[in-house]
């Protein structure tokens, strides 16, 4: 018998409590080289992970079963590292009977998620890969009696069709971004924004920020505005366009930490000093080791932190739910900051960086 039919009644008293969303927290996704990957399924195995709390099982003894929506691992550093956390996470050892599926197409995640639904997983956890399209899904699950959980990335649709969202307040880590930004006081304003992947989460609310700002200053411009979808190498083939026309610049908002690697390999090949006391500031975002160290030695000006570390959040939530307990928040937003290279330090490196 399955999990949700069992705990029927709890969870229907569980969820009939008022959960509140709580405000607060910058956020993102994304960073190093990325490719146009299939997507891929697979079942998870005991690996040995560190759970976030006591394994449970259901009160019948069986394995909760989850299916995982995600991006693609290999899109970004942060994607690694948030899908590892999943993995390691949802395993038999703790409690769970899980399938992973990665793919960055919002369609093909939505059809392998019609699937997940058809096959009566107990929880549906997405990362999805553009905002809209997913109201079928949502009110399939919900007849079907599966609990969705967002992670990483929100969607548009009313707080009724999930259970609970754990992830980055993308706008405002848009907002403290280009709020640093505008304290540099700069005479002019000449920027390449290197965008991610078109529509989502991330890419909107980075976006958004820095699109405002823009149309509200006379000395703010956009020397280009291009997608890069997250990749390295097209970041570096959009910034070596702009140093081949000709055209000034001093400003790289790139919306994640590979996309500005990418850019800064463009500077150095053409002799662009960057950085701390350079001709051009460098931005990026999420949570990458080596992109904290870039900013500690002032190659970079500024990182936005973005926490992919969201997999134990999710846990303790589900188990709460098997228990008959509703969460305390509906929208848990992962705290996060905006590091630059004149107060970021050692121990904000070793802290933060993953």
């Amino acid at each position: 018998m399955k999990m949700k039919k069992v705990l029927g009644l709890a969870l229907v008293a569980a969820l009939s409590l008022s959960l509140v969303a709580c405000g607060g927290g910058n956020g993102g996704n994304g960073s190093a080289s990325s490719g146009k990957s299939s997507g891929n399924v697979s079942s998870s195995e005991p690996s040995g992970g560190a759970s976030s709390s006591t394994p449970t099982t259901t009160p019948t003894g069986e394995l909760i079963t989850v299916g995982v929506i995600n991006n693609d691992p290999n899109e970004s550093g942060y994607r690694t590292a948030n899908d590892a956390a999943m993995r390691s996470t949802f395993t038999e050892e703790n409690g769970y009977k899980a399938t992973f599926y990665n793919n960055n197409d919002a369609a093909q995640q939505i059809a392998e998620a019609q699937q997940m639904v058809q096959n009566e997983v107990d929880f549906l956890l997405l990362s999805p890969g553009a905002m809209t399209g997913w109201d079928t899904v949502l009110k399939d699950a919900q007849a079907a009696g599966t609990q969705v959980i967002l992670f990483d990335r929100m969607l548009e649709a009313d707080e009724s069709m999930y259970a609970a969202a754990v992830v980055s307040d993308m706008p405002a880590e848009g907002k403290t971004a280009v709020d640093w930004l505008a304290a540099q006081g700069l005479d002019e304003y000449n920027i390449i924004h290197i965008q991610g992947h078109m529509g989502s989460d991330a890419q909107l609310g980075r976006t958004g920020a820095l699109d405002e700002k823009v149309a509200a200053e006379a000395n703010w411009n956009y020397v280009t505005q291009q997608t890069a979808d997250w990749d390295e190498a097209t970041a570096r083939t959009i910034v070596q366009s702009v140093i081949d026309s000709g055209k000034p610049f001093n400003v790289i908002y790139a919306e994640n930490n590979g996309m500005a690697r990418g850019a800064v390999a463009a500077l150095d090949a053409a002799g662009i000093t960057h950085g701390k006391d350079g001709d051009v500031i460098v931005m990026g975002f999420d949570s990458d080791k080596w992109a904290f160290e870039a900013v500690l030695e002032g190659s970079w000006n500024y990182m936005g932190l973005c926490n992919p570390l969201q997999a134990p959040t999710v846990d303790t939530i589900i188990k709460d739910l098997v228990a008959g307990k509703a969460p305390a928040q509906k929208i848990i937003y992962t705290p996060e900051q905006g590091f630059d290279c004149d107060t970021l330090t050692q121990a904000d490196v070793d802290t933060y960086g993953t």
